[in-house]
């Protein structure tokens, strides 16, 4: 029996992802934008997850890193089928998406 997924589950799972400029997980940076769970066509018993995430900046050092650290960590989940990860710039990521953690973190006050 395979696990449910949640965008719950999947926000989870991606703060194992952290920012390496920052030292943040990109759930708390309020990087992810979106989530999108649809039935996979070939394995009805698993769920394909495509996130919409964004960079700090358009030049983010670290994106090719982040993208690929956020496919390998939702691919490890269980019950999950294809991923796609696409990164947007639209809106622009400003600090006022972070989490309260983030802000303790940073000493954003």
């Amino acid at each position: 029996m395979s696990a449910t997924i949640c965008e719950d589950k999947v926000r989870e799972q991606l703060k194992q992802v952290i920012d390496p400029e920052l030292f943040v997980n990109i759930v708390d940076l309020g990087l992810v934008y979106t989530v999108n769970l649809n039935p996979n066509a070939e394995e009805p018993a698993k769920t394909d997850v495509g996130i919409e995430m964004t960079m700090t900046s358009p030049m983010c050092p670290a994106g090719p890193q982040l993208v690929g650290n956020s496919r390998q960590v939702l691919e490890a989940l269980e019950g999950v089928g294809k991923v796609d990860v696409k990164v947007v710039m639209d809106p622009p990521w400003t600090q006022d998406r972070m989490t309260e953690d983030a802000r303790d973190q940073l000493g954003i006050f």
